[in-house]
């Protein structure tokens, strides 16, 4: 078992037993001004709450269902809204990338680059990754043992990056089903990275709703509760003002005013975990 490392993100450190980091936000760019008012409504919260948050929207959802499904405005423009979100609010920020050439541009504006689940074995795209001397935050693949992350964790290694982040996300069970094994908390912590648990596509119904993913946001602060239990570093939840009418991943978001009730729970089991040892009380 490797010593768990923290990591540096912003003004945070993740890991080690500290407060949890949060990754929130909508899953993709739908519009400037609406992502604006999501993350102004995170920062509020985080500073209520006092949370380590980071502020994550994608910029292109590469792995739609459909051809024809909404993907965001690309690059460019949405590495624009993510700098006007880190201008406004002085949160970290986060987006997912899916090609190599990618990786560099991001870099300039993002905190973590995000290597998105279907991804996690693409080798030259984590050397991209690494090469930009980001914090990488790496989703285990659907399809991939816990374990098998610590090849992730050693090739970014040699690419010169121990600035990892590692994010459990679900497996796949059958056909169209995703479960979760909370062992994968402690498993991967093994690798010595902090771990993140995902609870938005932990929940999904891969290709449910035939052109597109379905789900059953319900679940969500179940699963999340039980990763905070199990000791996760960090959690990541999508989060929209009417995820009904949102343009991706809507059935697996939690509502951005519910979202701070979430969050309270998990950090008092959190809290909880950390109290002294009072098993000898009378």
């Amino acid at each position: 078992m490797e010593p768990q490392r923290a990591v540096t993100v912003g003004p945070y450190r993740v890991g080690g037993g500290g407060p949890l980091l949060w990754i929130c936000g909508p899953c993709v760019i739908e519009s400037h001004d609406l992502t604006l008012r999501i993350a102004e409504t995170l920062k509020s919260y985080a500073d209520r709450l006092g949370l380590q948050l980071v502020f994550k929207a994608s910029f292109d959802k590469a792995n739609r269902s459909s051809g024809k499904s909404f993907r965001g405005p690309g690059l460019q423009e949405g590495l624009k809204t993510l700098a006007a979100v880190k201008d406004a609010t002085g949160l970290p920020v986060t987006t997912d990338i899916h090609e190599c050439a990618q990786a560099a541009t991001a870099a300039e504006v993002c905190d973590i680059l995000q290597v998105p689940a279907f991804l996690a074995r693409q080798t030259d795209l984590l050397e991209a990754c690494g090469r930009t001397g980001r914090v990488v935050n790496v989703k285990k693949g659907q399809f991939m043992a816990p374990w098998d992350m610590k090849n992730v964790v050693a090739k970014l290694s040699e690419f010169g990056t121990g600035n990892v982040l590692l994010t459990e996300r679900g497996t796949t069970f059958g056909y169209g089903m995703l479960v979760n094994d909370m062992r994968s908390v402690p498993w991967m912590q093994e690798t010595g990275a902090p771990v993140i648990f995902d609870g938005t596509h932990s929940v999904q119904k891969p290709g449910a709703l035939g052109d597109r993913t379905g789900g059953d946001r319900a679940m969500v602060p179940v699963v999340t509760r039980a990763a905070v239990a199990a000791g996760c570093d960090g959690v990541f939840l999508e989060t929209h003002p009417r995820p009904d009418e949102a343009k991706s991943d809507g059935p697996n978001m939690i509502p951005l005013d519910v979202l701070p009730r979430v969050i309270a729970e998990c950090v008092r089991i959190r809290a909880a975990l950390n109290r002294p040892d009072d098993a000898t009380a009378t």
